[in-house]
C-alpha cells in the first residue's frame, strides 16, 4: 500500500511572496518526499515578479494561487505548518493548531508595494536566498530523523 507523502504548509500574512516562494522551492527540492502548499490570512495577488526571481535560479514556479488560511483549517494531514513572519509582525499568523510540527521561522516581509522594479526584484532575491537556505537546513534536519525511522 503506498505511503501518502506528508503535506508542508507555509504560512504568511498575504500568500504573495514569502509562502509562495517557500511552496515553489520545497516543491523544487523534494516535492517527490512532500505535498507543498501555501496560504495566507489575507490573500493577496502573488506578486508578479516572483515568478521572475525562481526563474533566474532554474526553479519553475508552475501554478503559484494566493489561498485563504480558512480552506485548509480543520482540514487532517497537515504535518508541518511553517510560519513565516517577524516576531513584531501585526497580523501574521502565530500558530496553526492542526498541524502535527509547528515551526517559525523569521523571514521579513519584502514589501514590494512602492518600490522600483529593481528594488523589488533585490528584496524578493533576498528573501528566496532567505527562504532557500532555510529548507536546505530544514531538510537536513528531517534527514536523520528520516533515517531513524526507516531503520527501526
Amino acid at each position: 500500500m503506498p505511503t501518502r507523502k506528508p503535506t508542508v504548509l507555509f504560512l504568511c500574512y498575504d500568500n504573495s511572496a514569502r509562502s509562495p516562494l517557500a511552496e515553489a522551492l520545497l516543491r523544487h527540492r523534494a516535492g517527490d518526499r512532500f505535498t507543498c502548499c501555501s496560504a495566507g490570512l489575507v490573500p493577496k495577488p502573488v506578486h508578479p515578479l516572483v515568478r521572475d526571481v525562481l526563474c533566474e535560479i532554474g526553479v519553475q514556479p508552475g501554478e503559484l494561487v494566493s489561498k485563504r488560511l480558512r480552506g485548509f483549517l480543520g482540514h487532517a494531514g497537515i504535518r508541518f505548518a511553517i510560519l513565516l513572519r517577524t516576531p513584531d509582525e501585526t497580523g501574521a499568523p502565530r500558530i496553526f493548531p492542526f498541524a502535527t510540527r509547528t515551526v517559525r521561522w523569521d523571514v521579513p516581509d519584502p514589501r514590494c508595494e512602492g518600490l522600483s522594479r529593481d528594488e523589488a526584484l533585490a528584496a524578493l532575491r533576498r528573501t528566496r536566498d532567505d527562504v532557500h537556505a532555510r529548507l536546505r537546513a530544514w531538510l537536513e534536519h528531517l534527514e536523520p530523523v528520516a533515517s531513524r525511522s526507516s531503520a527501526a
